[in-house]
């Protein structure tokens, strides 16, 4: 979920946390947060599963739909062929309270199981930002069932809050946002994550593409253009479309 989030917050607070600590006190207060609205899945579905997890892989975003500033985050493990992180002595204090909203933004593949394919890009920009897709592909109903699950876990989730490893607490406020259609079907909210003073917002959009889930978060400490997200967003369902097996 969070986590993608919570690491680049905290990372930004240990640079620039004082200096935002003192900023906000005379703000006024924010207007109420908007509902996510609710979208159903196209019935029938207008693509076949993509099967293969390395052709969707292909198919995640690349730099130069990004803008400028942006560079890819590689997978330690599967990229850079290193050994999975070892497991420490201390012990993991991270947490979501309540439980189930350890589902918003985690990857689509982890909130409906039974993917055919599933993959994940990252990449980070300037001042803490960062772009994350990821993607699962599905059988039969699995598509539907998947765009439903995400919706569902946002609809229980408008404000909750957790911790990091080390214990640290982080607020997070959801709220529905305008976007634009994209794909065959989309839904979009913002989620505001905050922790000692510092904010990271994160515009998400999640869209169903043929018989494919995918989601795009762009987090920045002001959120960037809406035209910036869209034209991600977009980019993002062209790649996957284009290596969609035909009906």
């Amino acid at each position: 979920m969070t986590a993608r989030t919570t690491t680049q917050l905290l990372a930004a607070l240990s640079l620039v946390g004082v200096a935002a600590a003192g900023c906000g006190a005379d703000e006024p207060a924010p207007a109420p947060a908007v509902a996510p609205s609710s979208v159903a899945a196209p019935d029938p579905l207008l693509g076949a599963p993509i099967t293969d997890s390395g052709v969707l892989a292909a198919a995640m975003l690349g730099l130069g739909d990004l803008p400028d500033g942006f560079s890819s985050i590689p997978d330690p493990v599967q990229d850079l062929g290193l050994d999975p992180a070892p497991e420490y002595d201390s012990p993991d204090k991270s947490g979501t309270d309540p439980a189930e909203c350890a589902a918003v933004l985690a990857p689509i593949s982890e909130q409906r199981s039974g993917a055919a394919s599933n993959a994940v890009a990252r990449f980070s920009g300037p001042n803490f930002s960062s772009i994350d897709e990821d993607a699962a592909s599905y059988p039969d109903t699995g598509t539907a069932e998947a765009f439903t699950a995400v919706q569902q876990a946002w609809a229980g989730c408008t404000a909750f809050s957790g911790t990091d490893a080390d214990g640290v607490s982080v607020d997070y406020a959801l709220a529905g946002r305008e976007q634009s259609s994209v794909g065959d079907a989309s839904a979009s909210i913002r989620l505001t994550t905050s922790s000692e003073g510092f904010t990271l917002i994160s515009d998400v959009v999640v869209a169903v593409v043929d018989s494919t889930v995918v989601q795009v978060v762009v987090s920045d400490q002001s959120g960037l253009e809406p035209e910036t997200v869209t034209a991600v967003a977009e980019a993002a369902v062209e790649r996957i479309r284009s290596v969609t097996p035909s009906m």
